[in-house]
C-alpha cells in the first residue's frame, strides 16, 4: 500500500541488507519498520552475471540509514510503505551453513496492488548480512504490532 506520510514516524527496527532475486539481476533492498508503516527502500542493483555481479546498494544504504523518515519513499521510485495496519505478517526464515536467511512480508491491498508486489515481498539476505533473527524477534514483543504475525523459522530438511 503505497501512501506518503506527512507525520512523523517513529523507527522501530531496521532491517538491512536484503536482495529481491530477479530472471536477470538482482534487486537490493533496506526495510524500516516504524510505528506506523513498514518503509521498502531500494538501494540499487546488479546483474546476475558473475562478471557483473557486485553489491551495488552501499552508497544508497547510508542514505537510507541518514534521510528523515518522512524522506525515505521519496528517495527511489521503487520504494514503497505498507502500513502497520494492511501488514499481515513477517516470517525470517534462518540461514544456514548452505542456504541463506529468508524475509517474506504479507500485507492486504485495499484497492489493488499499487506497490506491483501483489501484496507480497520475499527477500533474501545479502552475504555480507549478518543474522537478523533478534531484530525481527523483537517486532514480536512490540505492541504496536501486536496484530501482525511474526514468525521466526529455521530451515528444514526434508527426506523425501
Amino acid at each position: 500500500m503505497t501512501m506518503l506520510m506527512t507525520t512523523t514516524d517513529e523507527p522501530i527496527a531496521r532491517l538491512t541488507r536484503w536482495l529481491r532475486q530477479r530472471p536477470n539481476s538482482i534487486e537490493f533492498w533496506e526495510l524500516v519498520v516504524t510505528d506506523e508503516r513498514l518503509v521498502c527502500c531500494y538501494v540499487g542493483q546488479s546483474y546476475r552475471s558473475m562478471l557483473l555481479r557486485a553489491d551495488m546498494g552501499e552508497r544508497e544504504r547510508a542514505t537510507v540509514a541518514d534521510a528523515p523518515i518522512e524522506d525515505l519513499e521519496s528517495l527511489a521510485d521503487q520504494n514503497f510503505s505498507v502500513s502497520l495496519e494492511a501488514l499481515e505478517s513477517i516470517r525470517h526464515v534462518e540461514g544456514t551453513r548452505f542456504r541463506r536467511a529468508r524475509l517474506e512480508l504479507e500485507w492486504t491491498e485495499s484497492d489493488g496492488d499499487p506497490t506491483g508486489y501483489d501484496g507480497d515481498l520475499t527477500l533474501v539476505s545479502t552475504s555480507a548480512a549478518e543474522s537478523q533473527r533478534d531484530v525481527v524477534a523483537d517486532l514480536a514483543d512490540d505492541p504496536r504490532l501486536k496484530d501482525v504475525t511474526i514468525d521466526l523459522a529455521d530451515h528444514r530438511w526434508s527426506l523425501r
